[in-house]
């Protein structure tokens, strides 16, 4: 319907749906949008950048005569260590075939063992039932469904458009603010559907992207839907470590491989483990930690060299690449690694028709919280949420198309930002916030510490409340326009990532406090065991607190 770089105006009419965010789940989403809805694809960002695109290791899905959806629902079921809800579960591993079918048939090539789908082993996992495109399966993956979006009609894709809010009226979502250039207004839509990704990037040490930071928890929340297991969060074992550099993923698809971690004097940190390298991840990053702590050191390393030389080069040659630009080469010496934060179980609460608790408000992928995956994700399970969830979207309910004021006489905003607060400044802010959250919040948790980062919190949320150009973008009224003189939508965006950070950061403490024991990616040492009286789910709303919900069985 139009190129992706234009810079027209977004059209003003009701938009049948409108997606948030074009990583794998808002792709595939408007794909198995019905073909006769008009779809307008918003896109924060004017490169490509999304966790989908830097996911690694692959797709898990039954291919092989020996496995089974029994199994793969078994395995997923116990790393969820008790919290996966069954249905989802059945869903996943029932649909997961046919999604690999339709993404070969969208022109997805995976790697291919002669005539048959290549597989591997990743944590968790009872048999070799990952498939992959070499060490880039995401980037592959977004690549074909770009590619495809390109031939849907009805469809406008726009990059650089952020969504500031959720348009809700008589308790339902029809449509979003956007902040487009220096103008915010409304769009309207018969639904909306959140594909933003999770919130990995609220800790210091990560695998993801600046954007995955909660945005779509904190508007969803805003609006009055329901999020839920806030408090799970996985955290991969192996980031690249070094001093002055991002962390970057070294997929699970190595210790699949035959990789092996060890520490400085060659010993496994992780041999007291059943699966020892291939164990669930909570428990490997654990591990890591308590060898680090007990050692005094930053690092453990990961020995590639149990692999096949050409094996290795074959099937990662992104890693190989990458650890290259920092003058390592894996296939010589061990390379130095530690858990960062990588993946969100938790997120907005949907059912099995990716539905919130607010009416025309739906959310695919990270962003949202089916119970599939319990309190830990099993390894690969991710993307094949996303391409499942969004196949729900063919059965879409729409309410009746609605029309009102095509808008008001325009507003001027030129506040700026209150005391002597700067853009440098809040960038610090947030920086801080993330060191606190991997602090408090990371692989080891105590009330103690989470109960001083919610101080920090208030204290950071004051100075927001103060802040006028916040308090404008709130109160901008439905169909009213308002154009963004100086520098005020640079700050604009800074206050929202700052605003969202610590409203995602406090109800992340909160479920973490709310749950007394340590279950999958949630680790307190004050409450270092498991209880049977916490199988359940932590489910959060505006109008009911904090409370439990059973898990579907």
């Amino acid at each position: 319907m139009d190129s992706p770089r234009s810079h027209d105006p977004i059209p003003s009419c009701t938009w049948d749906v409108v997606v948030v965010g074009a990583g794998a789940a808002g792709l595939m989403s408007c794909l198995e949008l019905p073909k006769h809805l008009s779809v307008l694809l918003l896109n924060r960002n004017t490169g490509r950048r999304s966790s989908s695109r830097w996911a690694q290791g692959g797709i898990a899905a039954v291919t092989r005569a020996e496995d089974s959806a029994e199994s793969h629902a078994e395995d997923t079921r116990r790393a969820g260590a008790g919290l996966c809800d069954a249905d989802a579960v059945r869903l996943l591993v029932d649909r997961a075939p046919h999604v690999v079918e339709r993404l070969q048939s969208l022109g997805m090539a995976f790697d291919r063992d002669g005539a048959d789908l290549a597989t591997t082993l990743e944590a968790a996992h009872s048999h070799h039932r990952v498939l992959h495109v070499q060490d880039r399966t995401g980037k592959a993956l977004v690549e074909v469904l770009q590619d495809r979006l390109e031939e849907r009609d009805g469809l406008l894709h726009r990059r650089g458009v952020r969504v500031t809010a959720l348009w809700v009226e008589d308790q339902r979502c029809c449509g979003v603010q956007v902040l487009d250039g220096p103008k915010l207004h409304w769009i309207r839509a018969r639904a909306v559907v959140l594909a933003s990704g999770g919130g990995g990037h609220l800790f210091a040490n990560t695998t993801n992207p600046a954007q995955a930071c909660g945005e779509g928890v904190a508007l969803a929340w805003q609006a009055g839907a329901s999020v839920e297991d806030l408090e799970f969060v996985q955290f991969h074992p192996t980031a690249l470590r070094l001093e002055d550099a991002p962390c970057f993923l070294i997929s699970e698809a190595v210790r699949g491989e035959g990789g092996v971690l060890v520490d400085a004097t060659g010993s496994s940190p992780v041999s007291h483990l059943e699966q020892r390298d291939l164990a669930p991840r909570d428990r490997v990053s654990r591990a890591l930690v308590q060898s680090m702590q007990r050692q005094n050191v930053g690092q453990m390393w990961l020995d590639f060299s149990p692999i096949q030389r050409e094996r290795a080069e074959a099937r990662f040659p992104t890693i190989l690449d990458r650890c290259g630009e920092f003058g390592l080469n894996p296939l010589e010496r061990p390379i130095p690694v530690a858990p960062a934060a990588h993946y969100w179980m938790g997120g907005v609460a949907t059912d099995l028709q990716a539905a919130t608790s607010l009416p025309g408000l739906y959310a695919v992928g990270e962003v949202a919280c089916t119970g599939l995956h319990g309190a830990n994700r099993l390894a690969s399970n991710s993307l094949m949420e996303c391409l499942v969830f969004a196949n729900q979207m063919t059965a879409i309910e729409l309410e009746p198309q609605q029309q009102g004021p095509t808008g008001t006489a325009p507003l001027i905003c030129d506040h700026p930002l209150r005391t002597d607060e700067s853009p440098t400044g809040l960038i610090e802010r947030i920086e801080r916030l993330r060191q606190l959250c991997w602090k408090e919040v990371g692989v080891d948790r105590s009330v103690r510490g989470m109960t001083h980062a919610l101080n920090q919190l208030r204290v950071d949320r004051c100075l927001l409340d103060a802040q006028p150009l916040l308090q404008a973008q709130d109160q901008l009224q439905p169909f009213q326009t308002m154009t963004l003189e100086g520098g005020s939508r640079r700050d604009l965006n800074l206050l929202l990532d700052f605003s969202h950070r610590l409203l995602v950061s406090r109800l992340m403490l909160e479920a973490c406090l709310f749950r007394k024991e340590s279950r999958g990616g949630h680790f307190r040492t004050d409450a270092p065991s498991p209880l049977p009286q916490w199988q359940c789910h932590t489910r959060q709303s505006r109008a009911e607190g904090i409370r439990t919900r059973p898990v579907r069985s």
